[in-house]
């Protein structure tokens, strides 16, 4: 199943971001069940993220959302984990 992780930073976290930036990427490579990922941009800066994953159920998804370093430094003001249904591209 494909979920999409939709994430907002909370206003004035890019520091934390940055800081924790690489524990995500790891974290993505190790967990293995990323097909697509990146920041979501305004005005230049990175504010959020997009990643959609091949998880096993949405319960799946949101766990991996959950062990996301970014979520653990208390990165996001929202996230949602919602299926995804991918028709082009």
């Amino acid at each position: 199943m494909l979920c999409a992780v939709i994430c907002r930073d909370k206003p004035g976290h890019l520091p934390i971001r940055l800081e924790n930036r690489a524990a995500h990427l790891a974290y993505i490579e190790a967990t293995g069940i990323v097909a697509m990922a990146g920041p979501l941009i305004e005005r230049g800066d990175m504010c959020g993220s997009l990643v959609i994953l091949d998880a096993e159920s949405l319960g799946a998804g949101e766990a991996w959302a959950a062990g996301d370093p970014y979520a653990k430094a208390g990165l996001f003001e929202s996230v949602t984990v919602t299926e995804w249904k991918k028709v082009i591209g």
